[in-house]
């Protein structure tokens, strides 16, 4: 199964090219090249012909995986297809070749759709305005904390606390860290949700904002928000919206009509433009009246039927980012969105839904089910169960790769022990979801009966188990030949 290196293909002599002798005299390249820029020795380059570079790379790619290649159950991460239709109005020519400087006059097209995208998004959140600047979803917390707090800055009012649920990701309390604010976390309920009480009790005049994602990261609806929302506003603190799950309540619910002040997407999660690797992603930031003169600038608005980028905001916070945000994935979600319609993007939210429910129903008699309650889009099992064999989540994780599935998000929401994380997303069918119930219960059962088998996985990759920590702390990526 292991790739040789292409440097183990080489053998002296052999071309994939053949270049025309060089027509510079070889006394003129010194007065050409700067002494210090010339090679005292040639590159050390494989020499391989073209057939074989060719397979070597086509071999390694077939070793990759993404969304195009199989299933991609990562919890609160959203890794659904993403239509080859959106990719192709990316790449119109007339689209590629515009300049983000160029005069306002010669780019009415684009700033169009990022005008009417802005109007999409802001009627599905529940807002009154939007950038498009944050590059990605933890950009956007950025965004929205720093607007938060020039909010109140603005206002005389000196807050010093952000409040975040102990369920919460990660991005949230780096976000509020970097803006300056001390994090205060919040205690989860039996059911999953926001203490109430815990909520009351922490909440006062200190507190700047709390942070929240609904449904929450364990895959359940915020059934107090609105609760939630009068005791935050009652101590003159805003509410933002973490936008990772947004996919489970669209065309159903609305973060603004909850009592949210601030809402970021993630457009390559809800709106199904490439994620991770695949990127660059998008996380516009979505506010209510009260906090839009601190939007950065500049924003694209309208007037007298011509679109302009507006740089007079007395109260900006200013750029996040150069330019006016990642346009390419702007014209990405605007093609879902004008693909799918109102109706169309209901009907995500129903089959994510129903998707999360049929998988988690089926494997609740294998796993443990920490919260027992109707999911939303996600939901979490725990490997408890296994974990009396000495199997844990990351061994299950381990063994879903040789049935040729991608792992879940494993110990997260860390508030439960030995966490799976899963998310079918809308774009699998059913067959898909069988498989990969299948391949689960057969490691569950695997783990009573034979758990070396699950202990010691995968046994069909090129490589076996990696130190994690070695490998993300001091990372060898670059292979050197032998002399």
């Amino acid at each position: 199964m292991r790739q040789p290196f292409i440097f183990e293909l080489s053998s002296p002599g052999r071309r994939g090219a053949s270049l025309p002798p060089c027509d510079v005299p070889e006394e003129k390249i010194s007065d050409l090249i700067p002494e210090a820029m010339l090679r005292k020795s040639p590159p050390r380059l494989p020499e391989v012909s073209e057939v074989d570079a060719v397979r070597h790379f086509t071999r390694l790619s077939r070793k990759n995986y993404g969304v195009d290649i199989g299933f991609y159950p990562l919890g609160s991460c959203t890794m659904k297809y993403n239509p080859k239709v959106s990719e192709r109005a990316a790449s119109f020519q007339s689209f590629l070749d515009i300049h983000p400087y160029q005069d306002e006059e010669t780019v009415q097209g684009a700033l169009g759709l990022m005008y009417d995208l802005g109007k999409y998004l802001c009627e599905i959140a529940g807002v009154d305005d939007i950038t498009f600047q944050p590059a990605a979803g933890a950009h956007g917390e950025l965004t929205g904390l720093a607007m938060i707090k020039a909010y109140h800055s603005h206002r005389g009012d000196d807050r010093k606390k952000v409040l975040i649920p102990d369920s919460a990701h990660g991005t949230n309390p780096a976000s509020a860290a970097l803006c300056g604010y001390e994090v205060v976390k919040v205690p989860s309920n039996e059911r999953g949700g926001v203490d109430i009480q815990a909520l009351r009790d922490l909440t006062d005049n200190s507190i700047a904002a709390l942070m929240l994602t609904n449904p929450n990261t364990l895959g359940l609806f915020e059934e107090d928000i609105l609760e939630i929302a009068e005791i935050v506003h009652g101590n003159g603190g805003l509410l933002y919206y973490d936008g990772a799950n947004a996919n489970a309540i669209l065309g159903f619910a609305r973060p603004g009509d909850m009592g949210f002040d601030v809402v970021h997407f993630n457009l390559h999660k809800t709106f199904s433009t490439p994620h991770g690797g695949g990127g660059p992603g998008a996380g516009p930031v979505g506010v209510k009246k009260n906090l839009a003169p601190f939007l950065p600038a500049p924003t694209v608005e309208k007037k007298d039927g011509k679109y302009y980028l507006d740089d007079d905001r007395p109260l900006t916070i200013g750029k996040v980012s150069t330019f006016y945000g990642n346009f390419n994935v702007l014209v990405k979600a605007y093609t879902y969105i004008r693909a799918l319609g109102a109706e169309g993007l209901k009907r995500v939210a129903e089959i994510s839904v129903l998707n999360a429910n049929y998988c988690m129903e089926r494997l609740e008699e294998y796993y443990l089910l920490p919260y027992e309650r109707r999911c939303m889009h996600e939901f979490v099992i725990s490997a408890n169960k296994q974990k009396r064999n000495g199997v844990k989540a990351l061994d299950i994780a381990k063994r879903l790769m040789d049935f040729g599935f991608h792992p879940p998000t494993i110990y997260f929401p860390l508030i439960v022990q030995e966490a799976l994380m899963i998310e079918p997303t809308e774009t699998e069918s059913k067959e898909t979801l069988d498989a990969f119930i299948e391949a689960m219960i057969n490691i569950a059962k695997e783990a009573e009966e034979t758990p070396e088998e699950v202990l010691e996985a995968p046994h069909t990759t090129p490589l076996g188990r990696l130190d994690e920590t070695l490998a993300a702390r001091k990372p060898d990526l670059r292979w050197i030949p032998n002399e």
